[in-house]
């Protein structure tokens, strides 16, 4: 049996409490009040009422640790060492259409590098968890990336922009670089879980950008934890900062990264 930290126990708590409600609005999804944040980019009272939760237990537990969350941005700095980094829905856009694919996601940074990470499905009843040097869990089972080797076994998992955001053509391009080498791409919608699911070898590499920082901390941490390599889509280190992540198991991660490569230098 896996023994959690005090840290991800509070992780853990605050993610639960959060998915109650959220799975009732689930049920419920026609009569939730939703608005936008800009085209295609929805809020919902489910993201709202979950980051509220979130928000009162963690800084229950830890009232010394600053915030960022997506809804309400960094509303506090905290002791200046530790901060939560608060995703309450991610996958809105598959919640409001019934599609049970999402997650709540809590990171947290140690000056400003994450160190410990829960991803949440409510809808599966799967936790994802670990924390820097004690590995990385499903649930209470051990998890690793995949092993394979070659990117022709490969699945693979990336985000493609919507409409109101930038980089359509490069996507495009690079998607065409990788889908003939490859078994298959998914795009799921909820980058949260893509990192999770290359954690526990489900996926065998993922790459997205323009993401943010919510989006990434937790997820990070337990792809490395699980064995994996996370980096900028060019091979820098400042994934949170610059919000583009190449996440894969060892042996297909350079491939993925000189290909990817190859394809932004072609495209505009």
């Amino acid at each position: 049996m896996a023994l959690k930290s005090a840290v991800i126990n509070v992780m853990e708590a605050a993610a639960r409490k959060a998915a109650r409600g959220m799975l009732r609005d689930f049920g419920e999804v026609e009569q939730l009040q939703v608005s936008r944040k800009g085209p295609a980019d929805f809020v919902s009272a489910a993201d709202l009422k979950a980051e509220k939760v979130l928000r009162r237990e963690l800084e229950k537990a830890r009232p010394d640790y600053g915030f960022l969350m997506e809804e309400s941005g960094q509303s506090k700095d905290g002791d200046g060492v530790h901060q939560w980094v608060v995703d309450p829905l991610d996958g809105t856009t598959n919640f409001l259409h019934g599609i049970p694919h999402f997650a709540i996601s809590i990171g947290l940074l140690n000056k400003g590098r994450p160190v410990a990470g829960v991803i949440l499905d409510p809808a599966r009843d799967e936790l994802f968890w670990a924390e820097k040097g004690a590995g990385a869990y499903l649930n209470a089972h051990r998890i690793r990336v995949s092993g394979r080797q070659s990117l022709s076994d490969c699945l693979l998992s990336t985000g493609l922009p919507f409409i109101g955001k930038d980089g359509h053509d490069r996507s495009m391009v690079e998607v065409r670089r990788l889908m003939d080498q490859v078994a298959g791409i998914r795009r799921f919608g909820a980058a949260a879980l893509d990192l999770a699911y290359v954690a526990a070898g489900r996926y065998d590499g993922f790459w997205e950008r323009n993401l943010q920082p919510w989006d990434l901390a937790a997820g990070m941490v337990i792809v490395r934890e699980a064995g994996g390599l996370v980096t900028q889509i060019n091979g820098g280190e400042r994934v949170l900062e610059k919000g583009d992540v190449l996440a894969a198991n060892p042996n297909v991660y350079e491939p993925m990264r000189d290909m990817l490569r190859t394809a932004s230098g072609g495209a505009r």
